[in-house]
């Protein structure tokens, strides 16, 4: 196998105190994500909204890559071939593991848009309602993270990575939010073989060749060495 392109999602960073929509406690268990993860929410109440990015923002900027984080980081430098990683969090745990060119589809929590004129620029630890844009001025800036009811971003790039992948990994995703969710789809038409590595199976689990279920500190690292091994295997020969 030559390319690897590897999704996630949220569950791969939960053992490094981010939660994820479906956590009984947290920050996603205090609101509607209709209030705080839509355009329709941030019209009506741009405080709240802010005032829960700005909670995320500090959360996020504690958390620490997990071995999951870095045993990815550690594929993308020792595999002969691209690791491309898509992920739809909005945290940097990948790039704090070491990863590169990490595709964040869904934005970052360290970046701040202009609903204006579409500038962006590095979000402050606290934003707030009517926050200006830098470069225009206006009173519209807004987290830049894909919220429900908007298009991901760089997905023209990430279909052309599925269609040439080889092999295709979603980890700690629940399958419930598309377009990601249909990217083993694209992929396996692709001719590419999948793997899903989740604590629990997604909503299409059974869309892939091959499922792994256990917490992400434990499946990743041992996925990435088997690979690793596999490759050191075929390049010892007979």
């Amino acid at each position: 196998m030559k390319k690897i392109v590897i999704l996630t999602g949220a569950g791969i960073s939960a053992e490094s105190g981010l939660g994820t929509f479906r956590d009984a406690d947290g920050l996603w268990a205090q609101h509607r994500i209709e209030d705080v993860a839509t355009p329709e929410g941030f019209v009506r109440n741009p405080d709240l909204v802010h005032r829960f990015y700005n909670a995320r923002r500090v959360q996020a900027a504690q958390a620490q890559p997990n071995a999951a984080h870095h045993a990815l980081a550690r594929l993308q430098a020792e595999w002969p071939g691209p690791v491309v990683i898509v992920t739809q969090n909005v945290d940097s745990l990948h790039e704090a593991g070491g990863a590169r060119d990490v595709i964040h589809m869904h934005g970052t929590l360290s970046g701040a848009l202009c609903w204006a004129c579409g500038h962006r620029w590095t979000a402050p630890d606290a934003m707030r309602s009517g926050e200006p844009c830098p470069a225009c001025r206006a009173p519209t800036g807004r987290p830049d993270v894909v919220w429900f009811g908007e298009m991901p971003y760089h997905m023209s790039e990430i279909s052309d990575h599925l269609a040439t992948a080889d092999l295709f990994a979603a980890i700690g995703t629940s399958g419930q939010v598309y377009p990601a969710a249909a990217f083993v789809f694209e992929a396996a038409a692709a001719g590419a073989h999948t793997v899903e590595l989740n604590l629990d199976a997604s909503d299409v689990a059974s869309d892939f060749d091959e499922v792994r279920q256990g917490p992400a500190t434990r499946l990743v690292p041992d996925w990435v060495a088997q690979l690793l091994a596999r490759r050191s295997d075929a390049q010892a020969g007979p």
